[in-house]
């Protein structure tokens, strides 16, 4: 796979050369040289293929043999051994459960792809490799547990003191070994800034070897390709158009949906779901990207101001808003009204959702109501509601089972290290580490 960072297309990088350096030296992201295009018998044989074989062909179709075949197969069964079940709601509603892995949350399709090939790609490397990973909820406790004893691994987790759930915290504290976690005294976005001038750093990547476990990375954002076809071959056969309704933070989720289209797969809309942060909607509006100050919301994963993945969207499609517009539609919606969503779904379905996919919910009946016309959606459903109980009230908690690896988190002890927000005491920690 020949890969390019969005400022210097001439500069050309393999996918491996990609995984390990996390961002380009120039500080730009990598994408796709060339998106190749999968066949039409594959996609007209998606209904016959498992969760693993999609993912699988995929991945090669990506990969073009870098990775040899046998061992791409071996890092997706080993990576990618949950399922991914699509829960049919009504006739034109189904939602994409992503929450059945070790963290309960979409991130780990993401997380434990990238633990097995950096796995792979160091097997026979002396020097250790430092990931760095900045985390709004989810994905640091993914990544966590996916590196956790990874031989040749350490891994830093950066996570805005306050601002993550009881249990989110719990379950990105608790490990030991290979695995600390930096409570950052700031929000999302010093984290993920931080991690950004880490790599920026010539000094510091002199004495450290550095990766991203951020969406930032090829091998975490790539993999999230994979169940977007899974979840298309698992829906009723209907001659409706299909939606996707994606929860929408930093923009990995629905770049890599985008990524599936370009790829072949027919979808006839993306729904970009956000919350009280809107700059995507603004940005869809008024074609003029404006960085905010995040703010905190009850879907804490989607608390993000300035989107790094929004650089990477808008190149694949060559920049052009216009281009933009006719595949994705966005919403914002507040806290008060992802409550009353929730209850709504509960009460005409009997199913929970969490904050994230509630929000989600909402930006399909507004897609509905804007288009006038019936669609086959499906709302990507990105964490167990149990990480959420603060949420819901008493009669909807009640319904709620705690799963037991989420039960035994949050028996662990907190193991933090405070850092300011400030990049020269991170660095001074990264190096007296």
């Amino acid at each position: 796979m020949k890969l390019h960072s969005i400022t210097n297309p001439g500069k050309i990088v393999s996918f491996v050369e990609a995984v390990n350096l996390g961002i380009a030296e120039d500080g730009g992201l990598f994408v796709p040289a060339t998106i190749p295009r999968l066949s039409d018998q594959f996609l007209k044989s998606l209904g016959s293929l498992t969760f693993q074989e999609i993912a699988y062909a995929v991945a090669m179709c990506l990969l073009e043999h870098e990775i040899p075949d046998a061992d791409l197969r071996t890092i997706v069964e080993k990576s990618l051994d949950f399922p991914v079940p699509l829960h049919r709601l009504d006739e034109q509603t189904s939602v994409l459960e992503l929450f059945h892995g070790p963290t309960l949350a979409f991130k780990d399709f993401g997380a434990r792809f990238m633990a097995r090939t950096l796995e792979y790609l160091h097997r026979n490397h002396s020097q250790h490799l430092t990931v760095l990973v900045a985390t709004s909820g989810d994905t640091g406790s993914a990544v966590a547990h996916a590196f956790h004893n990874v031989e040749g691994m350490n891994v830093c987790l950066l996570f805005p003191s306050g601002r993550v759930s009881a249990i989110q915290e719990k379950q990105l504290t608790t490990l030991t070994g290979n695995v600390t976690a930096l409570e950052i005294g700031g929000s999302f976005d010093d984290c993920q800034r931080l991690v950004k001038q880490a790599f920026a750093d010539r000094a510091l990547k002199k004495q450290k070897a550095l990766t991203s476990a951020n969406s930032i990375n090829v091998a975490r954002w790539l993999p999230q390709s994979f169940y977007y076809f899974n979840a298309y071959a698992r829906r009723q056969e209907t001659s409706l158009p299909v939606v996707f309704s994606v929860p929408s933070g930093n923009l990995g989720n629905l770049t890599a949906g985008l990524l599936a289209w370009k790829m072949g797969l027919p979808v006839n809309k993306f729904v970009a779901a956000t919350n009280a942060n809107k700059v995507l909607p603004r940005f869809l509006e008024t074609g003029e990207f404006k960085a905010a100050k995040s703010v905190a919301t009850l879907s804490n994963a989607m608390d993000v101001g300035n989107p790094s993945n929004l650089a990477r969207m808008t190149y694949m499609f060559n920049n052009s808003i216009e281009s933009l517009r006719e595949v994705l539609y966005s919403r914002s919606f507040t806290d008060d009204e992802t409550r009353l969503c929730i209850v709504e779904t509960y009460d005409q379905n009997h199913y929970i959702l969490d904050p994230h996919g509630a929000v989600a919910m909402l930006a399909l009946q507004s897609f509905r109501q804007k288009e006038k016309s019936k669609v086959d959606g499906i709302v990507l459903e990105t964490a167990h509601p149990a990480k959420f109980l603060d949420v819901y009230d008493e009669r909807i908690k009640a319904k709620i089972e705690m799963p037991e690896r989420l039960r035994k988190n949050m028996e662990g002890t907190k193991r933090a290290v405070p850092l300011s927000s400030r990049f020269e005491d991170f660095k001074t920690y990264l190096l007296d580490k």
